[in-house]
């Protein structure tokens, strides 16, 4: 069964025709009315995560509820084992609760199979790691161009949006290199654009600044939020770079697995991570 809005519908008739017709999952993800009110993307419900290794049992996160609104620019924030990565994951669908449940667009993520779940991560969201994740042996347009093939998109469909967004991140003169070829910003900047590739809802940025230094963090930042304004994505991101407060609407702050507060922009102290 899918829940849907507090309902439940029966996931056979919706499975079925998803692997006969993707247009059918596409409705089941986007078919959410937008009504104009401030809309919830991602809630989660009292979401736990256990580990289990042996005897031993480690609690990453005890107990997590989260509306998360379209549009807003939320940074997920805390210490080192606090649990804001595993949050993460199971926002993006990359892990699964024990316990509790994650909606996207209220539609229940762990009642999704594996296609109508691969429809969600290629069509809805879109990806931004630490550690860049390119193929290393295709060129930045090629990387950019994959999930968009993946999607369904003809090869000269593909090569035009994904130069233009390669030029929207300021790498236009760059889509023949691989990623070797690049500074760690400007690979940066190549996975900012694939994660726009297929217009997603929602971007997921894990660490997006952890493995860059302090100026070229700050142009990421920036970068980031150029692109929430210009494409109206909600941006998720798992961070403890002090410098996201000058950009987010709100910050959750993780402690012990458990969601210590949430504060509003008008709440935080700017100044603290003020990009100068």
């Amino acid at each position: 069964m899918i829940e849907v809005a507090g309902a439940s519908v029966g996931a056979g008739g919706a499975a079925e025709a998803a692997r006969t017709d993707p247009a059918a999952v596409r409705e089941l993800l986007y078919g959410v009315e937008d009504t104009g009110a401030r809309r919830v993307v991602v809630s989660t419900r009292d979401v736990r995560r256990v580990f289990v290794r042996g005897a031993e049992e480690t609690v990453a996160l005890g107990g997590v509820t989260l509306d998360i609104y379209a549009g807003e620019y939320l940074s997920i924030m805390g210490p080192s084992g606090s649990g804001k990565t595993t949050l993460f994951n199971m926002i993006g669908g990359l892990d699964k609760p024990s316990s509790g449940k994650v909606f996207i667009d209220e539609v229940d993520i762990a009642q999704l199979d594996a296609y109508e779940l691969a429809w969600l991560r290629c069509r809805k969201i879109g990806y931004i790691f630490q550690t860049f994740n390119l193929v290393t042996v295709m060129t930045c347009l090629e990387n950019v161009m994959l999930p968009m093939v993946f999607a369904g998109l003809t090869t000269d469909e593909a090569m035009d949006k994904a130069a233009g967004l390669l030029k929207q991140v300021g790498l236009g003169d760059r889509l023949k290199h691989k990623p070797a070829q690049l500074a760690g910003g400007q690979q940066q900047r190549v996975a900012c654009a694939r994660a726009l590739a297929n217009d997603p809802a929602i971007i997921l940025a894990d660490e997006p600044t952890g493995n860059l230094d302090l100026r070229t963090g700050e142009e990421i930042i920036r970068l980031l939020y150029q692109l929430k304004e210009s494409h109206g994505v909600t941006i998720i991101s798992a961070t403890h770079d002090m410098k996201m407060l000058s950009v987010s609407d709100r910050v959750v702050w993780i402690r012990d697995g458990r969601c210590a507060r949430i504060e509003e922009r008008k709440h935080l102290d700017i100044r603290v991570g003020e990009i100068r």
